[in-house]
């Protein structure tokens, strides 16, 4: 007696369907990355700016955060609705509303970078000559950079997770396949859809945290310097041991 296929069967894991399936997951895991790169590099695009604006000008902070932040809480469902008529069916709606969505991580995190910078740093750049561009490009900017890069990656990892939304349009990357399989619940789909999109976060969100690590030497140098004036403790509490002559 022949042994039921695990598709026939409708498992959860089923090797099977990965292998007959292989192409289809490929094609919509490298949309869903398309669309999801393509966002944050708008969205950082847009966001500068309206960042740089908010802090240049302190009447266009409130206005400009406020904004943001009211996109921020539009339902995913309604954005697009909203943005239909000017895109139409198309990758454009499903990006627009992405970037729509990353704009208020991004440019809160941008603005708190570049307030974080010590004063003494940018008056030490002054001192030396620095224009205003200068100083942002070659003092400010790298100093922010540890803020800035954890607005990039909660921003990634939010629009990897919204990317799935645009299955209502056809657009959606791995979203398309966990729609197509719902309504006969199609269970190795789901399952092989939805944990690929959690690989794809984790991966972006490591990748991303590597690349702030190499961008920011002296945040390790710092950290490194930190642990090393800690006092060696022994085992009886109050106590340390002297390290050196």
């Amino acid at each position: 007696m022949s042994t039921q296929s695990c598709l026939a069967a409708n498992e959860w894991i089923c090797g099977e369907y990965l292998r007959s399936r292989s192409q289809e997951l490929i094609d919509a895991t490298v949309q869903h990355i398309w669309i999801t790169v393509v966002s944050i590099l708008i969205g950082l695009l847009v966001a500068f700016p309206l960042a740089l604006l908010a802090r240049t000008k302190p009447a266009f902070a409130g206005p400009v955060l406020g904004l943001t932040t009211l996109l921020y809480t539009i339902p995913s469902l309604a954005m697009f609705s909203l943005l239909l008529p000017f895109f139409g069916l198309s990758s454009a709606l499903v990006i627009t509303g992405l970037v729509l969505y990353s704009l208020t991580i991004l440019v809160r995190n941008i603005i708190a970078g570049l307030e974080s910078v010590p004063a003494e740093a940018k008056e030490a750049a002054r001192g030396m000559g620095y224009g205003s561009g200068r100083l942002l490009w070659e003092v400010e900017l790298p100093l922010a950079l540890p803020a800035l890069m954890a607005g990039v990656r909660i921003a990634t990892v939010s629009t990897i997770a919204l990317t799935t939304v645009g299955s209502i349009v056809g657009r959606g990357g791995l979203g398309n396949l966990i729609e197509d399989a719902l309504p006969s619940l199609f269970k190795a789909q789901v399952l092989a859809a939805s944990v690929l999109c959690v690989l794809l976060a984790i991966t972006a969100d490591l990748l991303l945290l590597g690349l702030q690590r190499l961008l920011t030497p002296w945040t390790r140098i710092r950290t490194g310097e930190g642990r090393a004036s800690r006092p060696a403790r022994t085992g009886r509490p109050g106590r340390a041991v002297k390290v050196g002559g």
